[in-house]
């Protein structure tokens, strides 16, 4: 099965322990986001480690990069986080009618 609704994309991507970590590290870091570097220093990763981890999250369209000069920054799209936020939470506490309540009406 191929996952291609983002929704599943992006949970699949924080489905990672290390993935996860980096995500909430640049969700506290906010808008002005970490470099490769700062992130690695933090969670103790190694730059490969890092890079690939860090290209899963950017290609399901949880993390943007912006180079500037040598540097890359990374930070969250918080537009998309909160898209999914709200996806998980849409229907939340509304009930759920089972097939056999539907049956004996």
């Amino acid at each position: 099965m191929t996952t291609t609704s983002p929704h599943a994309r992006a949970l699949a991507a924080l489905g990672h322990d290390a993935r996860l970590s980096i995500f909430r590290l640049l969700v506290k870091a906010g808008d002005g986001g970490l470099r490769v570097g700062e992130i690695g220093q933090h969670l103790g990763l190694a730059p490969s480690t890092l890079a690939h981890h860090l290209s899963t999250l950017v290609d399901a369209g949880l993390v943007l990069q912006a180079k500037q000069g040598r540097e890359v920054f990374n930070k969250v799209d918080f537009p998309a986080m909160h898209r999914l936020q709200t996806f998980l939470s849409e229907e939340c506490c509304i009930g759920v009618t089972t097939q056999s309540e539907e049956d004996a009406a």
